[in-house]
C-alpha cells in the first residue's frame, strides 16, 4: 500500500534517502525491508527552536514494488503554417509560458524581444559589473528570460488563485530544472542555472514553429478600428498582428509613454520602494539558527534567509526578494539612473546575505516629495483634468536619479551603515560588501524622500528587536530598491483580460501590473494565451 507520512528529521537524515526510510519504517512499526521507496512531497525547515529539524510529507510504499511518478507530458503542436499568429512583446516567463501554450493549441507565437539572447546578455552585464557602462537594452531587466534570467530565479508563489503552479513547475523541471522544486518551500533555481531552462524553452518554441525575434524594440504601433493593426520596431522591422500579448516587464517605460501616446488608457499603480540590506550570511545563519557565534551553521543546511515586516505610521515596510549567500547588482535600464537588485546562484555560497527593504508607496505619495530642481515629477503631462498615470512613475524615477549623482557616476552605489542610517550619521568607513560597482558613502536622508526615510528608520529599529543582531553596523544599507513591481497598471476586462479600448491587447504580468515574480508572471502569461484560444 502507499501512504502519506508526515516527518521531522536532523538536516543529515533528511539528506539521506537511508535515514529516511528508516524513519519511515519506524514512524509506522514495520522492518526496513517493508519499505521499498518513497516520493518526497513537501519539505520545509522548522528553525523555530534552538534544534533545526526539517518537516517532511512523504508518500512511503509499504509491501508493494516502489514506482516512479511518471513525467508529465507536454503537447507542443507543429504551428509552422498555423493560420492564426500571436505577436507576443517581451520574452521574459510571461511571454515564454504563453508562447508554450500557445504551441500546445496550434496556435503560432511570434515573440519580440528588445534585448539579447541569454548568452550575449551575459556579455553586456559583464561590462556593466566592471567597467559601468550600461546597454539600456540588455541589462539585468530586459533580454531573454526577462528580469528572473539574471537576478536569482526564485519561485515565490504556491498560490494557485492566478492558475496552475504545478504545470509552471513542472514545465521548468521538463526544461532542465531540478525535481526538488516541485516538493521545497521555498523553491529556487539560481542565477547560474536559469538561463539554460530559458534557452530550452526558447528552442523548443522554434522547433514547434514558433519564432523569437531579438533586439526588436517596439518603438511604434498602427491602430485602426480599435485594434492594433502592425507593430513597429527600432529596426524598422514592422510586424502584422492579428492579438498582441503585452509581456514587458516592469520596467518598459518607453512602452507606458508609447502606449499614452496613442491615447490607450494607462493608470498610476501603488507599489513599493525602498532599499538593499546587507549583512555577513554567518550572522545571519547564527540568528535564524541559533548556531553558537562565529560558529557555522550546519553543514547540511542550507544559507538562512529570513522574511521581515512591520507597520510604520499605517504604512507597511517589509523584505522582498531575499538573496541568502548572494550579492547585490545593478539593476539600472537608463543611463544616470541607478537601481541595485540581488541574486543568489543555485549553492547560496557567497559569503553574503541581502535583501530588499521597502516601503509601501501609495497613489498620494507623489505630492509628498518637494518639486526641486532635481525632482522629475510631473514630467510628463495627462490631458486636463485627468489624473496622471505617471505620478509614481516620475517619483521612482527622481529618486534614481538623485542615487546615481549621489553615487558619483558609472553606478557606484549611495550606501550607509545600518547603525549610522537609523541615527542619521554619516558613515567614516562601509562595511566589505558584495556590490561590484563599489559604494560611496552618503547620508541616505539626502536620497530617499523623508516619508520613506522615516518609515526604514522605524521599522530597522523594530527588526533588531524581532531578530535578535539584525540591527547592526556590520550591515550595509544600498540605495535604491526601486523595481519591486510597475508604478503603472494597463487595465484589462477581468473576464476576456483584453484591454477596454483596444480589442486585440492583451496587457500581461509585471509590467501591466498583474503579477510578480517568475512563477506569477508565467501563471498570467498562460491565463492570456488560454482567453486567446477561447478557454
Amino acid at each position: 500500500m502507499q501512504q502519506e507520512i508526515h516527518l521531522q528529521l536532523s538536516p543529515k537524515d533528511a539528506s539521506n534517502p537511508a535515514a529516511i526510510t528508516m524513519a519511515i519504517a519506524q514512524h509506522l512499526g514495520k522492518k526496513t525491508t517493508a519499505v521499498s521507496g518513497f516520493h518526497c512531497l513537501k519539505k520545509s525547515i522548522d528553525a523555530r527552536k534552538s534544534t533545526v529539524l526539517i518537516n517532511m510529507k512523504v508518500n512511503a510504499f509499504i509491501d508493494e514494488p516502489f514506482f516512479n511518478i511518471p513525467k508529465p507530458e507536454f503537447h507542443f503542436q507543429d504551428v509552422l503554417q498555423a493560420q492564426k499568429k500571436v505577436l507576443i512583446i517581451g520574452a521574459g516567463p510571461a511571454g515564454l509560458f504563453a508562447a508554450l501554450k500557445l504551441i500546445e493549441r496550434g496556435i503560432k507565437p511570434i515573440i519580440l524581444e528588445r534585448g539579447k539572447d541569454v548568452r550575449d546578455r551575459r556579455r553586456d552585464l559583464a561590462i556593466l559589473n566592471k567597467e559601468g557602462i550600461l546597454n539600456e537594452d540588455s541589462n539585468y531587466c530586459f533580454g531573454e528570460g526577462g528580469a528572473g534570467t539574471y537576478s536569482d530565479g526564485k519561485l515565490y508563489t504556491r498560490s494557485s488563485k492566478r492558475g496552475n503552479v504545478i504545470e509552471i513547475l513542472q514545465l521548468l523541471v521538463h526544461f532542465g530544472a531540478d525535481e526538488n522544486i516541485l516538493y521545497t518551500a521555498h523553491p529556487h533555481i539560481g542565477t547560474n542555472k536559469l538561463p539554460k531552462i530559458i534557452q530550452q524553452m526558447r528552442e523548443q518554441i522554434i522547433a514547434s514553429g514558433g519564432e523569437v525575434h531579438f533586439s526588436e524594440r517596439v518603438t511604434d504601433l498602427e491602430i485602426k478600428n480599435q485594434r492594433i493593426s502592425r507593430l513597429i520596431c527600432h529596426t524598422g522591422n514592422k510586424w502584422d498582428a492579428d492579438e498582441v500579448v503585452l509581456a514587458t516587464g516592469h520596467s518598459a517605460k518607453d512602452i507606458y509613454q508609447l502606449l499614452h501616446r496613442k491615447d490607450i488608457l494607462i493608470e498610476s499603480k501603488p507599489f513599493a520602494l525602498g532599499v538593499r540590506i546587507e549583512h555577513p550570511q554567518s550572522l545571519i545563519d547564527t540568528i535564524q539558527y541559533h548556531c553558537p557565534t562565529h560558529q557555522p551553521r550546519d553543514e547540511f543546511l542550507p544559507a538562512a534567509s529570513y522574511q521581515l515586516v512591520e507597520q510604520v505610521h499605517n504604512r507597511g515596510v517589509f523584505s522582498f526578494c531575499m538573496c541568502p549567500g548572494g550579492i547585490i547588482a545593478t539593476a539600472s535600464t537608463t543611463q544616470q539612473e541607478l537601481v541595485v537588485n540581488g541574486w543568489s546562484p543555485s549553492k547560496r555560497n557567497n559569503p553574503y546575505a541581502n535583501s530588499g527593504m521597502v516601503v509601501q508607496i501609495n497613489l498620494n505619495d507623489a505630492e509628498l516629495v518637494e518639486r526641486g530642481s532635481n525632482n522629475e515629477i510631473g514630467k510628463i503631462h495627462s490631458k486636463k483634468n485627468e489624473p496622471n498615470p505617471f505620478s509614481l512613475h516620475d517619483l521612482q524615477e527622481s529618486i534614481e536619479r538623485k542615487a546615481y549623482q549621489a553615487g558619483g557616476g558609472f553606478f557606484v552605489a549611495p550606501a550607509q551603515r545600518m547603525t549610522d542610517f537609523v541615527n542619521k550619521k554619516h558613515s567614516n568607513s562601509l562595511p566589505e560588501n558584495s556590490y561590484l560597482r563599489g559604494v560611496n558613502s552618503v547620508k541616505l536622508d539626502e536620497v530617499l524622500p523623508s516619508f520613506i526615510y522615516e518609515s526604514l528608520q522605524q521599522a530597522l529599529k523594530a527588526f533588531g528587536k524581532k531578530m535578535r543582531g539584525y540591527y547592526t553596523e556590520e550591515a550595509i544599507i544600498v540605495a535604491p530598491e526601486s523595481r519591486t513591481s510597475s508604478p503603472i497598471k494597463i487595465p484589462r476586462d477581468p473576464e476576456t483580460l483584453r484591454h477596454p479600448q483596444i480589442s486585440n491587447l492583451f496587457p500581461c504580468a509585471e509590467g501591466a501590473g498583474y503579477a510578480g515574480g517568475i512563477v506569477s508572471a508565467a501563471m498570467d502569461g498562460q491565463a492570456v494565451a488560454m482567453k486567446l484560444c477561447g478557454i
